[in-house]
């Protein structure tokens, strides 16, 4: 772990788990999607938007301008992935909801 560990919180937390689902696809609109299919949660570009800012700036993800879309009226789309420190960061999370969950004896059965 780095000297400063870097914590997510929970909308982090999903974002983080929709860019790893989306892999090389990851971009806003496949994110919103992913995260409302998965979680039943309504999500605006906006609130996106900010938090991969504020993860990027934190160095937990990294992006990359595509190719211009017509379809987007000539503007590219943003591709997002985690950083090795992202996934880690993303991993610690995990751990410990884990942990957490674990101790009181609760288990998933989806």
């Amino acid at each position: 772990m780095s000297p400063e560990r870097k914590y997510l919180g929970e909308f982090e937390q999903m974002v983080a788990a929709a860019v790893l689902r989306r892999g090389d696809k990851a971009y806003g609109v496949s994110i919103i999607e992913t995260i409302e299919e998965r979680t039943g949660r309504p999500m605006s570009s906006g609130a996106l938007s900010v938090t991969l800012d504020r993860m990027e700036k934190k160095g937990l993800l990294r992006s990359s301008l595509g190719d211009a879309d017509d379809g987007r009226g000539g503007r590219p789309r943003r591709y997002v992935q985690l950083t090795a420190e992202g996934l880690e960061a993303a991993a610690g999370a995990w751990s410990v909801l884990l942990r957490l969950w674990l101790c009181l004896g609760v288990a998933y059965e989806g």
